[in-house]
């Protein structure tokens, strides 16, 4: 075997490995911390809903909604959706949710690009944690909550359960 053939298949095993092993605990991790970042901040709005109504009426500018509907709005959005993310629980909808969520939050809230909107999406200053957030996000749309997830928990239970109905159904009709 030629030195290349070793090298790729060393380099093919390794990569496969890694994807296996690393790939699940790298999605895990970043539903996790998302969900995390997001659920603090909903326990933060809950525990001062005084602060929280100030913060909607003065200083943050969501589009379409009263700022009395957004508050309460974005509070529960913020205690329950990411369970549902940190969790791979319906993976894909919930972290395309709160991908657009995320987006909404920092459009909605201009002190968090005071260089311009245009300009501070493209420095790793301005509103760093939302753009961390909607890249973690699109990681776990792109390839799902993987399989250290409910959602895998629930295909496999899914398959064993259809599996063992067809064999019920093959045993009744081979009588």
């Amino acid at each position: 075997m030629s030195m290349i053939n070793r090298v790729n298949g060393s380099y093919t095993r390794s990569t496969d490995w890694l994807a296996r092993w690393v790939g699940p605990v790298a999605l895990l991790c970043m539903r996790v911390w998302v969900a995390l970042a997001f659920w603090q901040a909903g326990l933060v709005k809950i525990a001062d809903p005084m602060g929280t109504q100030f913060l909607f009426e003065n200083m943050y500018h969501v589009p379409l909604l009263s700022p009395d509907f957004a508050a309460g709005l974005g509070t529960w959005i913020e205690l329950i959706v990411p369970w549902f993310v940190g969790l791979g629980l319906l993976g894909r909808p919930f972290a395309l949710f709160l991908f657009v969520y995320n987006i909404v939050a920092f459009i909605s809230f201009p002190a968090l690009w005071p260089h311009g909107f245009w300009h501070g999406l493209l420095n790793t200053t301005d509103f760093a944690d939302h753009k961390i957030w909607g890249l973690m996000l699109m990681a776990v749309i792109a390839w799902g909550p993987g399989v250290l997830s409910l959602d895998k928990l629930i295909g496999i239970a899914w398959r064993r359960g259809r599996a063992a109905t067809g064999a019920m159904h093959s045993l009744h009709g081979a009588r």
